[in-house]
């Protein structure tokens, strides 16, 4: 699939991971650290675009040219699996504000359900990044975008895991401007709106209730 905004990560270190990732045999307290580790490693070629200014700092010995990040970061993990990749995150970027937004698969329809959203009253940053580890309809990663774009936010950019070709045509279509970076394209969706082979549930799988 050649999608224009789709960034598939090469990295071996997330190859590696996210293989340990994958096998039941996983355990969701290693699980948990794996999702943190690879959302440290996917944002770090996420945010590679973010701006600077130039400044200067005083070493031991001399003046010395640096840089200042001048974008303000929000992140926005998609309730409940997309927690899992918020410290990965804040270990880079620990000033970054951190919203949630509730959105759940109607198993009937394959829908996103919206039950919750954290948001301020307007926008306080210039980047949004929607955390979610699993882009399967696309419909979760549509809606938050949605809903960020309609609060005024111009900039967004989404970080998941694996995704399925049918999640990925689902957000290039209604948001042809939103990057996507990923670990992982997979073959196809099964029946339930699983991703094949995937990894199974996320959340349930980082929170011991599979």
């Amino acid at each position: 699939m050649a999608l224009e905004n789709v960034h598939v990560s090469q990295h071996p270190l997330v190859k590696h991971k996210l293989t340990l990732l994958r096998r039941t045999k996983t355990e969701h307290k290693k699980f948990r650290e794996l999702i943190r580790e690879l959302a440290m490693l996917l944002g770090y070629e996420a945010m590679a675009d973010l701006r600077l200014s130039d400044i200067a700092v005083d070493t031991p010995l001399a003046s010395a040219p640096g840089y200042h990040l001048e974008d303000d970061i929000g992140l926005i993990p998609i309730l409940r699996a997309g927690l899992g990749m918020v410290d990965g995150f804040l270990e880079m970027i620990p000033g970054a504000q951190v919203w949630h937004l509730g959105l759940y698969r109607d198993e009937h329809t394959l829908r996103p359900v919206s039950y919750y959203n954290k948001l301020p009253i307007e926008p306080t940053v210039h980047v949004c990044i929607v955390l979610d580890p699993m882009l399967a309809t696309g419909g979760s990663a549509v809606a938050a975008c949605d809903v960020l774009k309609a609060w005024g936010v111009r900039r967004i950019k989404f970080v998941g895991l694996i995704a399925a070709p049918e999640g990925l045509e689902a957000v290039a279509k209604a948001h042809p401007d939103v990057p996507v970076y990923l670990a992982a394209v997979d073959e196809r969706l099964n029946e339930n709106g699983f991703i094949v082979p995937g990894l199974g549930d996320a959340g349930d799988r980082q929170f011991g209730t599979a």
